[in-house]
């Protein structure tokens, strides 16, 4: 094979370029024949896995990617065009691309002839025909299709990148405002926006709603939080839309991938828990996963990778402990919370803390809920047998409660396993205010409906625990720990837990005190006639063979 001179690959660069101009939503490639040198463009190198954007023999190397069904027309076509320098190349076939999915693409191409007459360029054009799946009718932009499709091209190819979503705190308000159609045109305006300012960092994606992302994968991650900071500062002023004055809040969370071991979806509960601390936490502070090492030496988004797996493989690795909830004024059992541990390949126990607020969105998770309780019911049967007035405590993630099949679950789980309703509290945390009102009195009316208890997990951490107490149909009144911690020597923390019993008592709850951990402490709550209590003085969450040795054995013995 000739070794091409630079003169003949100025020329290919500059008919590649022409028609590169041309070619949009099409992938371009023009061989020189006398050389068998080819120039293809830089997506198609990346959706095909080609070695190289200039190659020599990319004919056979294109061939091989060609379904076997579909190779004799290809190649029948081809040659007679590159023998013969007339008619044109036409032709639909499969191709598989770097994921090692075949799909369907139209391939069309010219002969350019030298001077003699002799063909010397085969201009190429192939369509993706799966693209048009990936492109969202209203702004234009890739869909979510199109990002998994990406992301998982990357992850393949073991090309480090960076994703940014961005999103807004009040667009649902303009569009209750508004109406729809002046939402969407907001929603244009600001993504016109956005492309026009984007440096050309990287390409833009629409997900779900009116979540935006940008996968990067030469900008830092100190440009991409410069950038965001030049959109929120304008996205904040007040512009003129239609003859309406506009100010649209936004948030942003990102990550860095640099190892290819996880997949798509676990990027995306990442990245979406980077977003959600903007948005709920951080008023918009541009907001990056830590993708660095856990305490147990694990890469994060692994780790989180790894959780993922357990939940599709049947929660496999997933174990439940049991922390005993005590009566306060006779120090008898009478119900226990049930909290979920993950035990990694080495046997490491991971605390819920540091997997469930990033899988909480994750689309598994209510698998992993419905697991929880079905298997901690299962778990205590037997002790509710023994003794009729314990009561399990199972929590609740808004992600759940939002399930439309939610309640079904809940009845299917009672049906099956034989668990007595009234012997179920099912815990729900302040975050619950995120969820629709109507929806979530409605759903409380129903459970009390077959029996079930309910209780306000973590009251008086959020700023919504009095509303939803009064809204909700609530059991118990959970006192978050730290409300208890110092209730020994600090008066203050004294008098408020005496108001919370005051308050639950109007609404006709009990209360609960969590984080008891001395025998003071646990004197000072008896004073304030606290109903319940739990924590590290009577019991650590423990394995529930642990649980009946120290508990259940102990009181029917």
């Amino acid at each position: 094979m000739k070794e091409i001179t630079q003169n003949r690959i100025d020329k290919l660069n500059r008919i590649f370029e022409s028609y590169a101009l041309v070619a949009e939503g099409t992938d371009v490639y023009v061989s020189d024949i006398k050389y068998d040198y080819s120039r293809w463009s830089k997506s198609s190198v990346e959706m095909y896995g080609l070695p190289a954007e200039y190659m020599y023999a990319a004919g056979d190397k294109w061939e091989q990617l060609i379904h076997p069904e579909d190779i004799d027309i290809y190649k029948e076509n081809i040659d007679v065009l590159i023998n013969t320098g007339e008619g044109r190349h036409d032709v639909q076939y499969r191709v598989k691309d770097i994921s090692g999915k075949y799909i369907t693409c139209t391939c069309r191409g010219v002969i350019l002839k030298d001077e003699y007459n002799e063909p010397e360029y085969f201009v190429g054009m192939i369509r993706n025909h799966s693209i048009n799946s990936y492109i969202d009718n209203i702004t234009g932009l890739k869909n979510q299709n199109g990002f998994f499709y990406d992301i998982n091209r990357y992850l393949k190819s073991h090309v480090p990148f960076r994703i940014v979503m961005y999103g807004s705190t009040n667009y649902a308000r303009i569009n209750d405002l508004f109406g729809y159609e002046f939402g969407t045109g907001i929603m244009r305006h600001v993504i016109r926006f956005m492309l026009a300012h984007d440096r050309d960092m990287g390409e833009m994606y629409r997900l779900d709603g009116v979540k935006v992302a940008m996968i990067t994968r030469t900008a830092t991650m100190e440009e991409l939080k410069e950038n965001y900071e030049f959109y929120r500062d304008r996205s904040s002023r007040s512009f003129l839309f239609e003859g309406e004055k506009i100010k649209v809040n936004i948030n942003a969370g990102a990550i860095s991938v640099d190892r290819f071991d996880v997949d798509a979806d676990t990027i995306l509960s990442c990245l979406n828990h980077a977003y959600h601390e903007s948005k709920d936490n951080k008023q918009g502070k541009f907001c990056v996963f830590d993708t660095g090492n856990s305490k147990n030496c694990i890469y994060e988004l692994e780790r989180i990778n790894n959780i993922r797996k357990s939940v599709a493989d049947g929660c496999r690795n997933f174990i439940i402990y049991y922390q005993p909830i005590l009566d306060s004024r006779s120090e008898k059992l009478v119900g226990a919370e049930a909290l979920i541990r993950w035990r990694d390949d080495d046997g490491n126990i991971v605390m819920p803390n540091d997997f469930i607020p990033i899988v909480e969105n994750d689309s598994l998770f209510p698998e992993l809920g419905e697991w929880i309780l079905r298997h901690s019911m299962e778990q205590c049967l037997e002790i509710v047998r023994a003794n009729p007035d314990f009561v399990l405590s199972v929590n609740l993630s808004y992600a759940q409660i939002q399930q439309m099949n939610f309640l079904n679950v809940v009845t299917r789980a009672l049906e099956d396993t034989g668990y007595p309703a009234e012997n179920l509290c099912l815990e729900i945390t302040e975050r619950c205010r995120l969820l629709d009102k109507e929806l979530l009195k409605d759903i409380s009316l129903n459970l009390k409906e077959k029996g079930i208890k309910i209780a306000l997990d973590d009251f008086g951490t959020g700023f919504s625990s009095l509303e939803l107490l009064q809204n909700l149909y609530i059991d118990v009144v959970k006192i978050d720990k730290q409300f208890v911690k110092n209730i020994v020597e600090d008066n203050k923390q004294l008098s408020l837990i005496k108001l919370v019993n005051k308050v639950a008592e109007v609404f006709g709850s009990l209360t609960c005190a969590e984080g008891v951990e001395t025998v003071e402490m646990r004197d000072v709550l008896k004073a304030c006639e606290v109903d319940k209590m739990q924590g590290y003085l009577y019991s650590k969450p423990v394995p529930m063979e642990v649980f009946k040795e120290k508990f259940i054995t102990a009181e029917l013995g």
